[in-house]
């Protein structure tokens, strides 16, 4: 019990890590396709991650030490589920507690969220679902019977004919069970209100600055890396490594420089175009209120600290003041709304803030 425990961490632990990369991504794409962010088809979504990764940990994990693996062959008799099945009737006490019983069971419900996945988030049927979990099935059982591609001098799992047919089993069984599911619900089709403005709204804004904020770290940190391994494995240099100044400056600076140009040609951060919102209403020319927006923001605020170590404190303050300004300006335009005189309307109507979304906002 307690591997599986852990193992159930390590599949949560990946798969909300893919999570937080992609979740600009499928931010932006939904605002475009589905008009706004819904929370639980995100939670759907991250779930289907979660289940991805947790296929792979509990049909693979733990890999043995390769010293002390046992060599198994295959078990190609569709009928050995049938008498599995007979056995665990025919034992002594409670048969649903006999673990060939167990095995079948999990081995079907394994595969049911599978089908649930494909029907409500791919709009995908019955036909699809035995395809995919058939697939899905052999790869694992493929992989088992390759001690991992190669990566074991033999097979230290069985390659099981049952299996297949449990796990498509439970992946036809999750697609019907889907059909409970409203069809104006399922799938990624593009929904024909999807380019109306919506109201702006607190919590629209503070997905922004989520989204501006993993956004900025993935290329503050990448780039860092990168530099690091450019002098590590490159340039031999260990000194640059070790003192990891240089890095720190390089991934700053690009990070804060790509948000300036993207500021300058569009007018908008990155969490802006993901969930279509802009400021506007200023009197001040474009030549001045957006580079006002990039110093108000992540981009500006992220940037101090190149300017040594003293700008460390204000660059945390400045990010603690755009948080509390979320909550205390009006509909959460915050820091650059102050700054440049602005408010914050949907980019999709190019309209001023209305009565509605001021409501909607309070």
């Amino acid at each position: 019990m307690g591997d599986q425990v852990f193992l159930g961490f390590i599949a949560i632990a990946i798969g909300v890590g893919f999570g937080i990369l992609l979740f600009v991504p499928f931010v932006a794409i939904s605002y475009r396709r589905r008009g706004s962010l819904s929370f639980g088809r995100t939670l759907l979504w991250l779930a289907a991650l979660v289940y991805f990764w947790a296929i792979w940990t509990y049909t693979l994990l733990p890999l043995p030490d390769p010293e002390t693996i046992r060599c198994v062959g295959m078990i190609t008799d569709p009928m050995e589920v049938v008498r599995d099945v007979q056995k665990a009737l025919a034992a002594p006490g409670n048969p649903l507690r006999h673990p060939a019983l167990l095995q079948l069971v999990f081995n079907v419900l394994l595969f049911v969220p599978l089908g649930v996945f494909l029907r409500v988030l791919g709009a995908r049927g019955i036909p699809t679902a035995l395809a995919v979990g058939f697939g899905l099935s052999l790869l694992i059982e493929t992989t088992q019977l390759t001690g991992v591609w190669g990566l074991y001098p033999c097979a230290y799992r069985f390659f099981d004919v049952g299996d297949l047919m449990t796990n498509t089993t439970g992946a036809v069984l999750g697609s019907v069970f889907a059909l409970v599911v409203p069809r104006s619900l399922r799938g990624v089709r593009a929904r024909a209100d999807a380019g109306e403005p919506r109201p702006v709204t607190r919590g629209r804004r503070a997905i922004a600055m989520l989204c501006d904020a993993l956004a900025y770290g993935f290329v503050m940190y990448g780039v860092a890396v990168v530099t690091q391994l450019w002098f590590e494995y490159v340039l031999h240099d260990r000194q640059t490594v070790l003192d990891g100044r240089l890095a720190e400056v390089m991934g700053i600076s690009a990070a804060s420089g790509l948000w300036l140009l993207i500021i300058l040609i569009s007018g908008r951060s990155v969490g802006d175009l993901a969930v279509q919102l802009r400021y506007a209403g200023s009197r001040m020319p474009a030549a001045l209120t957006r580079p006002l927006r990039w110093a108000a923001g992540i981009g500006g605020i992220g940037a101090l600290p190149l300017l040594g170590d003293a700008f460390d404190g204000i660059s945390s303050l400045l990010i603690l003041a755009s948080v509390v300004l979320l909550f205390t300006t009006r509909l959460g335009r915050g820091l650059p709304g102050l700054v440049t005189g602005q408010e914050l309307v949907d980019a999709r109507g190019d309209v001023e803030v209305t009565a509605e979304s001021r409501t909607a906002g309070a």
